[in-house]
This record gives C-alpha cells, structure tokens and sequence, in this order.
C-alpha cells in the first residue's frame, strides 16, 4: 500500500520593508495630501537607495496613480520602513525611533512651525509628512518626496565645506529657536511632558543595548590607532573612556540649562541640499528624526562638527559656525520679542565642554561612513550584534588599505583634542 501523499504546507510569507506598507496606507497619505477627493487607482514600490545611504531604517518610495476631479494624476512618496533586521539589539531600538520621527513631523513640526510663522519668520525645512504606523515591527512613515525639487544627497566620503555647513548651522539654529519660543507658550508645562517622545534617548539609554556597541568602537578606534602609530596618549585616553563612558553619555546627553529641541542625528546623510546653475547649494533640508531629543543644542553642534567636516575645515572655521548658528538663533528670538538665552562666549563654553562627546561620535561614525559603497556592511544579513560587529571591524580595517580619507579625518580628532588639552 502507498503512502498517503503529505500534505502541502502553506508557503512562509517572507516580510520584507517593502511589504508593510499597505494599501490603506497609502490611501491614508494621498487623503491628507491631496484632500478626501483624490481616489486611488493603482500603487506600487519603487527602490532607489544604495548600500550605506541609510542605517536605522530602509528607504524606499511610493508611486502612486489617482484621480482628482476626473483627472488622472501621479505623486510618489518617500517611505521610510522598519528595517526587519534579525539582530534583537535593533528591534526596540526600531519601535523607539520611528515613534520619535513620527511624532515629531506629525504633532511638533506644526506647532513650531506656528511659533515662527506668528513672529514673521519661515516655516522650518523639513519635508512634509503625510502618514506614520507605528504598529510593532510593522512601522512605516510616508513624506514629502523632494527630488523633483532638485534636492540630492552630498556624498558622505567627502567632509563638508564653509557653504554647505553654513546652511545647515542656520537651519539648527532657527530649530533650537522655535523650541523655546514654543516652551515660552507653556511656562509651566515642560516640553518633554507635552512631547514625551523627546524623552527616551536611543545613544544614552542603557536598556536600548548600544553599551556594547560603543565599546566595540572605542576598541576598534584603539586598534586604528595603534596601526597608525604615534597616537600613545591618545590610546590610553580612549581606554579611560570605557570606564566612564555611560556616565559621560548620561551627563552631556541629558538635561541643560540651555534646553532646545535637538534634532540627535545630525550628519552629512540626514540633510539634503538644493542647488543654483554654478553648483552652488542654497537650501536645505533637515531629515531622518528618529533620535530627537530635549537637550543643550551644543549636542547637536558638536555632533556636526565631529562627524561631517575634515578637521582642515572645522578647526580654522569654528569660531566663525558658531557665530553663524548665534546670529541665526538671535534672529529667531529678537523676532518674538525675547532675550537670547546664551551670549557668544557661554555657547563656545558650552560646545568646549562636550568636546570629549565629538571625539566619541568621530570615533563611532567617521570610520564607518568613509566605507565605500560597496563596502558597507550588509545590515539585513547579520543574524547577531556579535557578527555584525565583526563584519564592521573586518571592513573598516581593510578601508585604511584603500581609502586615503580615513587616516587625516580619523586622526584630525586626535590632534584637536590633544591640542585642547582634553587628551593629557
């Protein structure tokens, strides 16, 4: 007798960024972008990011086919997905920063850019959002889709210059601005109850697993270091580093007197630029919120400084940022008729006194974003943190063989620091 034939298991559905995004999604984002009239007739998902233009999420985009007052039409969106990573370190990690970067392009933006607008001034460059799940490991965010207004990427190999850097110090500055002149709406009430988004911290948070990751780094910055040679104080700085570095987080990452709404992640990969016909950029936007926070607005400053411009740049020029992003501030606040919170030289005081937290992004991010393309990582495949880890250290090493901006803008840091005296 034969055996009965085994019944056909139904196939796995695999889940991939792309497939979260669901019709009624994106019905949801044509309605509050084009009104309750537009009716969709067709969608589909189109790819257009390369290895090592994000990390914390997968972008891709929407085209959309509609009709509106019986006529047919088309608009794409830019998605922003859950990433469906395996490594379990990222999946709360995950759920927090698209919870943080929806409610801040959904329910802040609008408030400050009312704020500005009542005192005469401009609404702040972000792209519009126009849909946010924030369903579990089914997270999606639908925007503004710029490229047809000429924005495009700079490439992250290359550190920023004078005019790139200066359009972006003016757009913090008018960001950090907005955020008191909102606060000042609500004495009483702090920001952070209001917005309780702002309050989970995805860097200094322990229970969010980055600990081992930044010690990952900091060893890894030890083994650059000792390649390089030279750098002997240098090492056993970064050594002490591991001793207190949750401390030096907790501390410079947290509260201040000087409290502003800070974009968290401000690098060369979240801002795009719009230029004239001689190459020159003009405008900017601000993008990919997802590690917003309520602190000193140094933290976004230094964050800039230590992660986007080659220290030939940065060093002779800092004075002269600063400056820009002061007057950019002081526009914002003499505009509403209030007293600037800081003089000139307590903002240079307050950058100085984090310049222990620029080395330390320099030393989490400078080695990785100089990968070329090809050499980036594959986030998607790694099973664990540990193998992750690993294939960031392998990758990242072999780059020094063949990628001549890592040394000068690795060790451009080094030399700052030990100038300074924050390296003894």
């Amino acid at each position: 007798m034969s055996k009965p034939a085994a019944e056909e298991q139904p196939a796995t559905k695999v889940v991939t960024p792309q497939s979260l995004v669901t019709e009624e999604e994106v019905k949801a984002a044509l309605r509050l972008d084009k009104g309750s009239d537009a009716l969709l007739k067709s969608w589909s998902m189109v790819d257009f990011t390369k290895k090592g233009d994000n990390y914390g999420c997968v972008v891709s985009s929407v085209q959309v086919q509609y009709s509106l007052n019986q006529e047919n039409m088309e608009v794409v969106y830019i998605a922003k997905l859950n990433p469906c990573r395996h490594v379990k370190e990222f999946k709360e990690m995950t759920s927090v920063m698209f919870r943080k970067e929806s409610e801040f392009y959904l329910n802040l933006v609008p408030e400050l850019n009312s704020v500005l607008t009542e005192v005469g001034q401009k609404a702040l460059r972000f792209p519009k959002c126009f849909h946010g799940c924030m369903d579990k490991t089914k997270e999606v965010i639908l925007l503004e889709d710029l490229r047809p207004q000429g924005y495009q990427m700079f490439d992250r190999r290359r550190g920023l210059d004078v005019a790139h850097i200066t359009l972006i110090l003016k757009e913090l500055g008018r960001l950090h601005a907005s955020s008191r002149l909102l606060q000042a709406k609500t004495p009483d009430q702090d920001l952070a109850v209001t917005h309780d988004f702002l309050v989970p911290d995805i860097v200094a948070d322990e229970s969010m697993g980055l600990r081992d990751v930044f010690h990952r780094q900091l060893d890894q910055s030890i083994e650059l270091l000792e390649r390089f040679g030279g750098y002997e104080r240098s090492i056993a700085w970064v050594k002490s580093l591991k001793l207190e570095f949750v401390q030096l987080l907790t501390k410079h990452l947290g509260r201040s007197k000087y409290n502003v709404v800070c974009h968290g992640d401000c690098w060369n990969n979240n801002v795009l630029f719009r230029y004239n016909d001689d190459g020159e950029p003009i405008e900017v936007m601000l993008l990919d919120l997802q590690i917003n926070r309520l602190s000193s607005p140094a933290t976004d400053l230094i964050y800039l400084m230590y992660t986007s411009l080659n220290g030939e740049v940065r060093i002779p020029n800092l004075n002269t940022f600063l400056d820009t992003y002061y007057d950019t501030f002081n526009t914002v606040m003499e505009a509403a008729g209030m007293d600037m919170i800081f003089t000139r030289s307590e903002l240079l005081k307050e950058f100085r006194s984090m310049n222990v937290l620029g080395a330390i992004y320099a030393m989490m991010v400078v080695p990785f974003m100089l990968l070329e393309p090809e050499d980036t990582p594959d986030m998607d495949k790694a099973e664990n943190m540990e193998e992750l880890l690993m294939e960031v250290k392998e990758k990242t090493l072999i780059a020094l063989d063949k990628n001549p901006l890592v040394k000068p803008r690795f060790l451009s840091v080094f030399d700052e620091m030990m100038d300074l005296g924050l390296i003894p």
